[in-house]
């Protein structure tokens, strides 16, 4: 996504000049406006994501302005400029919703550093609406694709190649392909694909080790590739110029156990490169795919009442991003994302994990237990099936996990510890795995690693967006105590608080201007 373009409103041209000169060589696309009208007009511009508005304006007041844009764009970041003698306009553009203020003169170091977090801040949310707009498109397209493949008529090879042109829309690559492994698992043949030139039947077999998704299958990891020329992961490979773009978002595909293929992404149709929203939707996918693929060895989900009432991986991670949304508050955010996870499997308890900082132990950061059973706390960061999935990156997904040899029961198991059925898998966030999640359901059929692929990828998305909006508030609370500590103590005088003109109170009149 491209950054967000900053409309700058302020009437007087000194200022707008002040503000160009800190922010375009930064790199900072921006629009002026010098009244209020003018910048209702530029805030339908969809590319607009930040707003530098100052209260006192020639047509309408400031905060007049600022209560329309969140009307018509509930989006925006909106950074209020201000005269010191503002400060009750300020609060209450705090309370609307504004997410920083600049008291003038302007320094350009805070603008900057304001103006960066809302940046920032814009794209995180655009990210998180977007991803729930395409879970969306991801179920949709699912459901169609599972009616599909009950019709008596269906054809399996209509039915993949329905399957990766859906994944094609879903992330929009210009080349997706599945790629199932032969009878002898030594080489992986393409089954469907779209963007090519060459037909499917005719394109060349993958020996599993060799090449892009041969490696990916060996490993069975799902994987984001940036910049195939500069990861290590591939060195040698002679892949250069083969591709539009060297980016790639790969997933195995994986059912009861056993691994049957290699589902695949590559050239971004917008240029640049895949990130970890669109491995997560393939990944998601591939899990999907695979039970549709290998029916007869997954298990059926539960029939009540002639309704299928086992979850779906696309409505358990359309589950989570909701509650993501729903949620403001970021100390509630993740005890929020686990409840869906824990109705839908109906476990206790559902817990995060994050590695402390001296990386010898986990810490539990978030848990839902349903008043049923409580997970630990700490968790010594090496030991059990818990440390081998910290250590390796792979999920684990079993239904009796004291027959592996590496459970430990003082780890792998609730505060009670009673062994139940274990899904655990990694939170993974730039390519490093941060911590784990541990799931434990009430039914070992719903520890499948399909499932846990599914909460990898959206508990990972999750985490990932609390520890970036903890970042900016950081961030902010830095910058205030900074001001606080650089503003000089006031003289001693009258008391002046009874002449700062009072709040407007009534949306669409417009408060006195100062001359």
């Amino acid at each position: 996504m491209s950054p967000a373009r900053i409309l700058v409103v302020d009437d007087e041209r000194f200022f707008r000049e002040a503000i160009r000169e800190v922010l375009e060589p930064l790199g900072h696309d921006l629009v002026f406006a010098s009244d209020g009208t003018s910048a209702l007009e530029e805030a339908g511009d969809p590319t607009l994501g930040v707003v530098i508005l100052d209260l006192q304006l020639p047509d309408l007041h400031g905060l007049e302005v600022f209560r329309r844009l969140r009307d018509r764009r509930p989006d925006l970041r909106v950074i209020i400029l201000s005269a010191h003698t503002d400060q009750e306009y300020v609060l209450e553009a705090l309370r609307l919703g504004a997410c920083d203020y600049l008291a003038k003169p302007i320094h350009g170091e805070e603008l900057s550093l304001a103006v960066g977090r809302a940046v920032e801040n814009h794209g995180v949310a655009s990210s998180r609406a977007r991803l729930r707009q395409r879970l969306g498109e991801l179920e949709r397209g699912l459901t169609a694709l599972r009616a599909r493949a009950r019709a008596p008529e269906a054809d399996p090879a209509e039915l993949l190649d329905a399957a990766v042109a859906l994944l094609a829309d879903l992330v929009g690559a210009g080349r997706t392909s599945l790629l199932v492994a032969d009878g002898t698992a030594q080489q992986l043949r393409v089954a469907a694909a779209t963007g090519g030139k060459v037909p499917t039947a005719e394109m060349d077999p993958v020996a599993i080790g060799e090449g892009i998704a041969g490696r990916v299958w060996e490993r069975a990891e799902p994987t984001l590739v940036a910049d195939l020329a500069r990861d290590e992961r591939f060195a040698g490979l002679g892949h250069a110029g083969r591709y539009q773009t060297p980016s790639f978002a790969i997933a195995p595909l994986q059912a009861g156990g056993s691994a049957l293929g290699v589902l695949c992404a590559s050239d971004p149709r917008q240029g640049g490169s895949f990130d970890e929203d669109d491995l997560s939707l393939v990944k998601i996918f591939a899990g999907e795919l695979a039970q549709l693929i290998d029916a007869s060895r997954v298990p059926r989900p539960r029939v009540t009442g002639g309704e299928e009432a086992g979850p779906h991986g696309a409505a358990l991670a359309q589950a989570i991003c909701e509650a993501v949304t729903a949620e403001i508050e970021p100390a509630r955010i993740l005890e929020a994302v686990l409840r869906p996870v824990a109705d839908q499997l109906d476990a206790a308890p559902v817990a995060l994990f994050l590695t402390a900082p001296a990386g010898d132990e986990l810490v539990r950061e978030a848990q839902w237990d349903g008043g049923r059973a409580d997970d630990r706390e700490r968790l010594a960061a090496p030991a059990g099936l818990t440390g081998a999935v910290l250590e390796s990156g792979r999920l684990v997904a079993t239904g009796d996990p004291s027959t592996h040899p590496r459970f430990d029961p003082e780890v792998d198991t609730p505060r009670d510890g009673r062994v139940r059925p274990f899904l655990c898998g990694p939170l993974r966030f730039r390519n490093k795995t941060l911590g784990v999640f541990r799931v434990f359901p009430a039914r070992a059929e719903d520890a499948q690693p399909e499932v846990g692929e599914v909460l990898c990828a959206a508990l990972s998305a999750a985490v990932r967006n609390v520890l970036l909006y903890r970042s900016l508030l950081e961030t902010i609370e830095e910058v205030a105590v900074a001001r606080r500590a650089a503003r000089p103590e006031p003289a001693a005088g009258p008391d002046l608080r009874a002449e700062v003109p009072p709040v407007w109170p009534v949306q669409g009149d417009e408060p006195p201007r100062s001359p």
